[in-house]
């Protein structure tokens, strides 16, 4: 069993103690487990693909090298993610940030559409298909980055309540008021149709190269 495997089932704050501890190595399980929940953010902020990638490697190393301050007061989840929101709002200020239009969904040519229930798609439904997740992006991008981000955090993320008040520093009411606005401004027929968890699927294939990327950064820097 490798090094990784056999601390996989640890805590995340089992796992930052034995980094702290000199185990450097041991980072890569933080990465994966909280891989998704940065992406989704980073896409749900306005980001493309390529941007956001850059976003998390920026995050996880802001998160091993402040990973002594973690009081875990919060859950480091919790605490990473307020890491990447930072980040997103420092390179908008910096860059006058433009949404750009892209289509990462067609990376992976050979994919099965996002939202197909056939798996034999012939061409027009995959062209129909790539076409629909932009309107849902499209639609979402719409709504004020205030209430797109609360969205992102409980429909998307998966955090509750507690959790995305913590985050952004707001009151658990002002949570739930901005999720149903945030729903509100979003076409009905697009709510009605598609599953929030389906807007921004992360995809597994980038996960290595973000660990990847993160861990050689660190080791460099040791």
């Amino acid at each position: 069993m490798s090094e990784i495997k056999k601390f996989e089932q640890f805590s995340d704050i089992e796992v930052i103690q034995k980094i702290l501890a000199g185990e450097i190595q041991l980072f890569e399980i933080l990465i994966r487990r909280n891989n998704p929940f940065l992406y989704k953010t980073g896409r749900s902020y306005g980001y493309g693909h390529h941007d956001v990638e850059d976003l998390m490697q920026e995050t996880f190393i802001n998160a091993y090298t402040s990973l002594s301050k973690f009081e875990n007061r919060s859950s480091f989840k919790t605490w990473i993610i307020r890491i990447m929101l930072n980040n997103c709002f420092q390179k908008r200020q910096k860059f006058s940030f433009r949404n750009e239009v892209t289509n990462d969904y067609a990376i992976n040519e050979t994919s099965t559409p996002m939202y197909s229930n056939n798996q034999h798609t012939d061409l027009n439904k995959t062209i129909i298909n790539r076409e629909l997740s932009h309107v849902i992006e499209n639609s979402l991008e719409k709504v004020p980055i205030d209430y797109r981000i609360v969205f992102s955090l409980r429909e998307i993320n998966g955090l509750n309540v507690s959790e995305t008040a913590e985050i952004l520093n707001i009151t658990e009411s002002n949570v739930k008021v901005r999720l149903n606005r945030a729903k509100s401004m979003l076409k009905k027929e697009i709510e009605k149709t598609y599953t929030a968890a389906d807007i921004f699927e992360f995809n597994l294939i980038y996960c290595d190269a973000i660990v990847k990327r993160v861990m050689d950064s660190i080791n460099q820097s040791k």
